[in-house]
């Protein structure tokens, strides 16, 4: 798959089928977030892959957003020292850039993701002994996409993304 492609075709997927995913394919798209840019070259990021059944449940449970995470295959939970202290803005760009990084690797494979905020630090904390100091802000899911949801099998949606030309002003605004 070209870069442009998965690009192009990855949606988010939030059920996964039953299916495990090689430790091999995990290492790869675990690899990916660790290779990513970050500003001045602080990495600043550690990446905690889950895919112990009871451990990804109870990271569900961390936000409202986090359900997709009990069904997943495995999880990378994302930690940063303090995402709060200056450079503020530059670690969570850092984490997006690896995430990314790990979403497309993953689509590469045919296996999907879905980002979850953790509303609930402590109790992701708690799951997965995590320093108490730590910043614990998202978690990703993976799974190979579930038949019933399997954003292949659908064209995206109709104005789904806006044009380019609404997005884009050339040299000014």
């Amino acid at each position: 798959m070209q870069v442009g492609d998965a690009i192009r075709t990855n949606r988010a997927v939030r059920q996964f089928a039953e299916r495990p995913i090689a430790a091999e394919d995990m290492a790869r798209i675990l690899n990916a977030g660790r290779l990513s840019g970050s500003a001045k070259n602080r990495q600043p990021w550690t990446f905690v892959a889950v895919s112990a059944r009871e451990t990804l449940r109870a990271l569900a449970a961390c936000g409202p957003w986090c359900g997709h995470a009990a069904g997943a295959a495995f999880a990378v939970v994302l930690v940063v020292d303090d995402l709060k202290t200056p450079p503020t803005l530059t670690t969570p760009f850092d984490l997006g850039r690896a995430s990314q990084n790990m979403i497309l690797a993953a689509w590469e494979l045919g296996i999907g993701s879905c980002m979850g905020t953790l509303y609930e630090p402590d109790v992701a904390r708690r799951a997965l002994g995590i320093p108490a100091g730590m910043d614990v802000p998202w978690l990703i899911s993976f799974g190979y996409p579930h038949p019933d949801d399997d954003p292949r099998a659908r064209p995206p949606r109709a104005g789904g993304r806006r044009s380019l030309d609404e997005v884009v002003r050339w040299e000014r605004w």
